[in-house]
């Protein structure tokens, strides 16, 4: 599989072959094909959607396939709406990034209490220990995700697994924690009398008009939502996911969407109809590992230009996910996929070289 893809590399990196450098369409498609890609591409830049196309299965068993209506759990993609929802708050005088979280949890009870800040729950610096034990399949397998295998309210889940000891001083290291932004979206709750969910529709999904996003679980079935399907370490085989309850994940990744919400979501942020353009730069402001408020934010150079990328990926077992936008010139590639058998940071990265380096 990585022979296409380094074939393809050369085919529009290469200057003796500048002239045989792919289409978009045929790029996509034949990386779709060598990587097994199940899922929905999108690709919009200069104010026009270049291409909407779609792969694979949604539902493997009675053979349903992909289609750009289809909805995806969209994993991590959803710290970004949580992400956005803070800092709204924040514009409206309800938050102060720098406040801690005891100030708006008071019965908070984690070492973190007093100690920790919203700012640096939102950029993964808060130290505190990350509950999210297992390292992969085989141990998933032995053990469980107690975590996420078991129905909890929020309530619990902060309690039993948001709580833990620091394990390094708040703000000195960047460790990627799921109870972060589980922290985060209650005291969304907190802040305004009102379910995350709720918040978010009123705040986010309405006034854009993204009618095919919301909130998974609370034993509610989803139309059109694909299953996810996991890979098999060694086999080359995919399996059905681990049985789990979504809602777990709350304000770190419960959310489904599809791909052309997605994109209404991407330019509404990016376009002010979210958060200020003040707010928005605090969000895309580099932390450390060039993280920033629910996004990755960094500097690419491709033929010889600087570009600002902001990048949101997203993985829950089989659910991947990949929200990659340029600054300038405006750029959006939403990759949304249903197997764990594609990398899509490279998917992403690739079309992304693909489109500016013509530029």
């Amino acid at each position: 599989m990585k022979t296409i893809v380094i074939l393809l590399i050369c085919l529009f990196t290469s200057p003796a072959l500048h002239a045989q450098r792919p289409t978009l369409e045929q790029f996509i498609d034949t990386y779709a094909a060598g990587q097994h890609f199940s899922g929905t591409v999108l690709v919009h830049s200069s104010g026009k959607v270049d291409l909407v196309r779609s792969f694979g299965l949604a539902d493997r068993a009675f053979d349903i396939p992909n289609t750009p209506q289809t909805r995806y759990w969209i994993a991590s993609i959803t710290k970004l709406f949580t992400a956005s929802l803070i800092m709204r708050l924040h514009e409206q005088g309800r938050i102060d990034l720098d406040a801690t979280i005891q100030a708006y949890l008071p019965d908070y009870r984690g070492a973190a209490s007093d100690k920790v800040t919203l700012r640096q729950l939102l950029h993964h610096t808060s130290g505190i220990d990350n509950p999210d034990k297992v390292q992969n399949f085989e141990q998933a397998m032995r053990e469980g995700m107690p975590m996420y295998m078991t129905p909890m309210t929020i309530d619990d889940i902060v309690s039993r697994y948001c709580s833990g000891a620091l394990v390094h001083e708040p703000g000195k290291v960047f460790d990627y924690n799921n109870a972060e932004y589980i922290i985060l979206g209650k005291i969304i709750e907190q802040r305004t009398g009102k379910a995350f969910a709720d918040v978010l529709d009123e705040s986010i999904l309405r006034p854009l008009g993204m009618k095919n996003t919301g909130m998974l679980g609370g034993g509610r079935i989803v139309a059109k939502l694909a299953p996810t399907y996991l890979m098999r370490p060694g086999s080359g085989v995919l399996t059905d996911d681990f049985p789990v309850f979504p809602e777990n994940w709350f304000a770190a990744g419960s959310m489904y969407s599809t791909a052309g919400d997605l994109l209404r979501f991407a330019e509404g942020l990016f376009g002010g109809k979210v958060i200020s353009s003040e707010s928005l730069d605090q969000l895309i402001q580099p932390g450390l590992d060039d993280y920033g408020f629910g996004v990755w934010s960094y500097d690419v150079t491709i033929a010889g230009k600087s570009h600002h990328v902001i990048k949101r990926p997203g993985r829950i077992m089989g659910a991947q996910t990949q929200l990659y936008h340029v600054m300038s010139p405006d750029l959006t590639i939403i990759l949304l996929a249903n197997t764990g058998s594609t990398d899509l940071d490279e998917f992403a990265s690739e079309i992304g070289k693909l489109i500016l380096s013509s530029q």
